[in-house]
């Protein structure tokens, strides 16, 4: 359960598939995620940051919620850090221009990343910015672009960033700006964020976030609990085949099961789509517009290989004034040109119950990649002899302190802001008007949105047949440039 925000579980150490921080702007969508897992046992300045129901449901009923060492349903308060490795050494994410920094990239480098960064602020690039260089080069500078984001974005991407879409950066960073960033380090050195909800803070600049006890997928999977309590059949590993239509309206959809070949005809009043849209287009037996056709076969999409990794300790290490210890990261980006690693996972860091030996160091190494490439048909033996081999050779282990390894491929994780997706609009127009179709989720949409704005997609879809709108533009909009906006009456109980 999950899709691509299941947890896998090997020999009991958990992979969380590229990362869910369990973060969003919308109450809405954090009420839900409680209600389904109440909030750890913690302190009262973090529970002052619930919503008053909720601190009503929570406090009234477990005092300071449930204690995780002793209940599995429950949700964690975690701390967020990430951090750049680049010339064999470690940069704070986002980058900060601080000492420390200062003395890694040479002050000739910074002179230049300054000198930069203050002409892309008298001279910007005319908006709306054409491309993802643009964009970067707009709210960064182009020496800060080339050093610490062309390459890495590059490698997650497999294109140059002169023909990735600018709304691309217009929805994963929304805000950030070098201003934001030191307003925001600033900000935290005069009054530290205590509220886990941090209204104020660039989604890219959390301090902390929600994660269940044993990864995302304990969500998906207790809600499916819920729901087949409730009588409701949810059938898996069926693909659907066939999507058969009537006009401008879907009347069912065949699927065949991966595993058995049972073939079913499902009816229905409504249908939500979160399969890859290129597929959609595809399973659709009407006559459609060759336009449509060309734009949806245009699609292109990121797949992704993560390699999970127990060893028994890394090279690399948090240095304190009691001595040493495990590096305190969520993950990695790894901007090291020569490697084929895009980002590297600390699942010890993510929730301490992931890791079946708490002694023991639990890796995800993410590689990014198309179902064309060598390395997507790579043998799990190939996968983990490079996993380890690269982690190796940039320092961060010894090939000796690996214990296990595991393989795990996900295709289409990534929907592309390329090949002819700058055409979406029509294509979106054309599916928009089956009128009890609704396009959802990130490869629903083909839009690189997060778990928190899949869910609100969902949820406002939901919203629209109840109150008799047929117009999809509010479902569009959410995770639109500059962010989405928070429907506060929704989210009131």
């Amino acid at each position: 359960m999950g899709g691509i925000s299941r947890t896998i579980n090997y020999k009991g150490n958990r992979i969380d598939i590229g990362g869910h921080r369990f973060f969003s702007k919308s109450d809405r969508v954090m009420d839900w995620w409680l209600n389904i897992m109440p909030l750890q046992a913690t302190a009262a300045d973090e529970l002052h940051s619930l919503s008053y129901q909720q601190k009503k449901r929570q406090i009234g009923s477990t005092a300071h919620g449930p204690n995780p060492e002793a209940d599995d349903c429950v949700m964690l308060v975690r701390n967020r850090k990430s951090r750049i490795y680049f010339m064999r050494r470690f940069f704070e994410y986002p980058i900060t221009l601080s000492v420390d920094t200062v003395k890694k990239l040479g002050l000739l480098r910074m002179m230049k990343i300054g000198t930069s960064y203050l002409k892309s602020l008298v001279f910007p690039i005319k908006k709306p910015e054409q491309n993802l260089e643009e964009f970067f080069t707009n709210r960064f500078g182009k020496e800060l672009y080339l050093t610490f984001f062309k390459s890495y974005t590059e490698k997650v991407w497999g294109v140059p960033c002169h023909q990735i879409s600018a709304a691309w950066g217009a929805q994963r960073t929304k805000g950030l700006s070098i201003i934001k960033t030191i307003t925001h380090a600033l900000r935290k050195m005069i009054l530290p964020e205590k509220d886990v909800r941090q209204k104020g803070t660039e989604t890219s600049l959390i301090e902390k976030f929600l994660y269940p006890k044993l990864g995302p997928g304990q969500m998906w999977e207790t809600v499916a609990d819920l729901i087949k309590k409730e009588g409701v059949e949810i059938m898996t590993e069926y693909d659907v085949t066939d999507i058969h239509v009537e006009g401008m309206r879907v009347k069912s959809v065949i699927a065949k099961n991966s595993s058995t070949g049972d073939v079913q005809t499902l009816e229905g009043d409504y249908f939500f789509s979160t399969m890859p849209v290129r597929d959609l287009v595809r399973a659709l037996d009407a006559k459609i517009p060759q336009s449509v056709k060309e734009i949806s076969e245009g699609l292109m999409y990121r797949d992704f290989v993560i390699v999970g990794l127990l060893v028994d300790k890394l090279k690399i290490f948090d240095q304190t004034p009691n001595g040493q210890k495990l590096i305190s990261d969520n993950w990695i980006y790894i901007q090291e040109p020569d490697v084929l690693l895009g980002r590297l996972q600390i699942f010890n860091n993510w929730s301490p119950y992931m890791v079946a030996d708490s002694s023991k160091v639990w890796l995800g190494l993410e590689y990014f990649c198309n179902d064309t490439d060598d390395i997507w048909t790579y043998s799990d033996e190939k996968m983990i002899a490079l996993a380890t081999s690269e982690l190796f050779k940039i320092g961060i282990i010894d090939q000796s302190a690996v214990l296990d390894a595991t393989v795990t491929r996900m295709p289409k994780t990534y929907p592309g802001y390329f090949g002819t997706y700058d055409r979406f609009d029509e294509l979106q127009s054309y599916l928009d008007g089956y009128e009890n179709l609704f396009l959802i989720g990130r490869n629903g949409m083909h839009k690189y949105n997060n778990q928190d704005h899949s869910m609100l997609t969902a949820m406002v879809a939901v919203d629209n047949i109840v109150a008799g709108i047929t117009t999809r533009d509010n479902i569009w909009s959410i995770n639109a440039e500059m962010g989405y906006h928070e429907e506060k009456e929704a989210s009131k109980d």
